[in-house]
């Protein structure tokens, strides 16, 4: 029997844990640091150093490490022991605060876009105070941030924690306004996690499993989801053990792992935990994916976090649920039960979707990438045609301020909409739509378009910075005001007249769409190297530095890196595609069409009355399909060398998706035909039926 409460955050160096080992007044510092976002007095750096290591020594750590997330988009790592030897041949345990606070690895040796050249190695990890440290693995882990000799951020934390200071800082103008006092606003953040559980033996045997994360081949099963008996089914014992495990792990290191189920594709699941600061939620979510992988391998397991493993059943999402709220606790996206607290929300409302609407090409960016490129706009996951769900009775009330006229409520209430009342309207009168990108759920906007294996911090740094231009402008507009009131509702209604395009509440598949939202101007960035240059765009420019997030440098980094990383992903697929058709199905293939050769062969021989038309038919389709695959694989050779004659980054990507990845689609089409027809004992991979139903 698990005792929960027992367990829960017992890795982790948490307030609980402060409180009983620092001095008071150290403690006290400690929280003020991070309430201010301010550095930390390095005279008391030494004083937590110390209980730290105490603490982690008694759950076994003998090492301690900087855990930081640089532009890869996993998490890095160097360990270093508390060890100190002494001259009499003894050691002793020691951690300075220096060491705490301060780290330098090599930063040579990870993506920079050219921030950092290879033989200037230096970089320095900073200790992240607003994230707690915890022990995996006999280590302390200190969240840290990463960062240039020069300052340039070279990681997913450094410009998150920028974002947070940020959109914190309109939020409390905002508020003020209205009257509240408040010091800071922190975005709370949920992630769900979907992911793919597959067999190890099976794994082990498909070389695009092992190196690009997702099946370059694979037919069609008899059976997919069609059925839509897998999504919240009931769990196998095989997969509730790993699940049951997946918790415990991920609760001792205070990650709320809340809710579990089976997903709507065959081997698919997903888990969600309870809402976090984004800072904690960014960190957490990262513990959870390195924590599948970790629980997948106990059970004979692979846990696969790509966004398009399988081809015809549902991709892999994370859908980050995102809301703003002040240290008292208030959800400023939840309606309230006045009209006040109704303006407040709308006003805040305004500025998600005037932030949203004009910002559309930096949501699409922030989840661009090889993998998520293949996800978005099939099976279940949103378009790249970002627009905003809000549901029918609140996109009625924002019409209806448009037009200056009163509301008729649910509930067949006069409701006026004056200078000195906004109407109110249920919690819960939203329904949800789970084909919209961006959607409004209650209290709290999801945004469904990020794919699994993505890091949110890059994704929660763009809706903090985003939302934080829109509330700085409304705050620069309404603290000027004469009549705070009047101003308020002229501004939420011409914010609504020019924004309501990028509110959609219908069906986001729907070919309909796409022509409806040409005709309103949106934009429909389908592929990465379509929308990854407007990074740099002087409009995304001029925002990112307004709000001291990134610079022109850092955006130009991130920029290259994302291209760099999309173009190195595509020739690692083609590379993989290629060598498993050459050395794998073409042998196969032959040897099935040999043995109709041989069949037709004994046939004549035996006698003239003897029909062989079958095999003579299936020969013939053999020859003709390994002749097509053959010619395919020689286009995607001769792509691959006339890819390293482009010239910069941004034609090599646009090449890539031009002539690569529709070569790689056509050997595909063809593989997955010749798999069908060739018997299963000659066939080199597992097949979809066994990957998607054994476990």
């Amino acid at each position: 029997m698990i005792n929960v409460p027992e367990i829960f955050g017992t890795l982790v160096f948490d307030s609980k844990v402060m409180q009983e080992r620092l001095p008071k007044e150290v403690y006290q510092a400690l929280k003020d640091t991070v309430r201010n976002s301010a550095p930390l007095d390095s005279s008391l750096a030494t004083t937590i150093a110390n209980a730290m290591k105490d603490w982690a020594i008694e759950l076994g750590a003998t090492h301690y490490t900087h855990w930081f997330q640089p532009m890869t988009g996993i998490t890095a790592e160097k360990h270093d022991s508390f060890m100190t030897p002494l001259k009499n041949g003894t050691a002793i345990m020691e951690f300075s605060g220096k060491e705490l606070i301060k780290g330098e690895p090599d930063a040579s040796s990870f993506p920079s876009g050219g921030l950092r050249a290879t033989f200037e190695a230096r970089g320095y990890t900073a200790w992240d105070p607003s994230s707690y440290a915890f022990v995996k693995d006999s280590t302390l882990y200190i969240p840290t941030v990463f960062c240039s000799f020069n300052g340039e951020a070279l990681d997913k934390k450094t410009p998150l924690l920028r974002s947070l200071d940020t959109v914190s800082k309109e939020a409390v103008r905002i508020l003020k306004l209205f009257g509240k006092d408040v010091h800071r606003v922190i975005p709370q953040v949920g992630a769900e996690q979907e992911y793919f559980l597959v067999d190890r033996k099976l794994y082990d045997r498909r070389k695009d499993l092992i190196f690009t994360g997702r099946t370059l081949l694979g037919a069609k099963p008899p059976k997919g989801q069609e059925m839509d008996d897998h999504y919240f089914g009931s769990i196998k014992t095989r997969v509730a053990n790993y699940m049951r495990d997946l918790d415990v792990e991920l609760w001792k290191l205070g990650v709320s792992a809340k809710t579990k189920h089976n997903e709507a594709a065959p081997a698919q699941h997903e888990l969600a935990p309870i809402f976090n600061s984004a800072n904690m939620a960014a960190d957490h979510n990262q513990l959870v994916m390195e924590t599948m992988k970790r629980v997948a391998e106990k059970h004979d397991l692979v846990c696969l976090l790509h966004e398009k493993p399988f081809a015809g059943v549902n991709g892999s999402g994370k859908h980050n649920n995102w809301s703003l709220a002040p240290e008292t606790g208030e959800n400023l996206l939840k309606p309230g039960a006045s009209p006040q607290e109704n303006a407040q929300f709308l006003l805040f409302l305004c500025a998600v979707i005037k932030a949203v609407d004009e910002h559309q090409d930096l949501l699409r960016i922030c989840v661009s990438g090889a993998g998520n490129d293949h996800r978005l706009g099939g099976d279940e996951a949103p378009p790249a045609i970002v627009s905003i769900f809000l549901g029918e009775e609140l996109t009625d009330i924002l019409e209806a301020i448009e037009r200056g006229e009163s509301y008729q409520g649910t509930h067949k209430k006069q409701l006026e909409i004056g200078v000195d009342l906004l109407p109110k309207f249920s919690l819960d009168s939203t329904d949800r739509n789970r084909t919209s990108p961006f959607a409004f759920t209650g209290n709290k906007f999801e945004f469904r378009m990020p794919g699994s294996s993505l890091s949110i911090a890059g994704v929660n740094m763009v809706i903090n910075t985003i939302v934080a231009d829109a509330l700085r402008q409304f705050a620069d507009r309404l603290e000027g005001a004469d009549d705070f009131q009047k101003e308020l509702n002229k501004l939420i209604r011409e914010t609504i007249t020019k924004h309501k395009r990028i509110i959609f509440n219908g069906n986001n598949y729907s070919q309909e769409w796409v022509k409806e939202a040409q005709k309103r101007g949106l934009s429909n960035l389908l592929r990465t190297p379509d929308c990854v240059p407007l990074y740099t765009s002087e409009k995304n420019v001029a925002l990112f530095e307004g709000h001291h997030v990134l610079s022109r440098v850092e955006l130009e980094a991130r920029c290259e890196i994302l291209l760099e990383n999309y173009v190195k992903t595509l020739r690692i697929e083609a590379r993989t595609l290629l060598e498993m058709v050459k050395r794998d199905v073409l042998p196969a293939t032959i040897t099935a069409a040999d043995r109709l050769a041989v069949a037709i062969e004994h046939k004549k021989q035996l006698g003239a009355d003897l029909d062989y038309s079958m095999e003579l038919a299936l020969l013939r389709n053999f020859t003709k399909l390994n002749k097509n695959l053959y010619a395919e694989v020689s286009n995607l050779q001769r792509a691959m060398e006339k890819a390293k004659e482009q010239d910069g980054i941004i034609t090599t990507s646009r090449f890539y998706a031009d002539q690569v990845v529709p070569t790689m689609g056509r050997i595909r089409k063809l593989a997955d035909e010749l798999e069908t027809i060739t018997p299963s004992e000659l066939w080199p991979f597992p097949t979809y039926s066994e990957l998607l139903f054994t476990v």
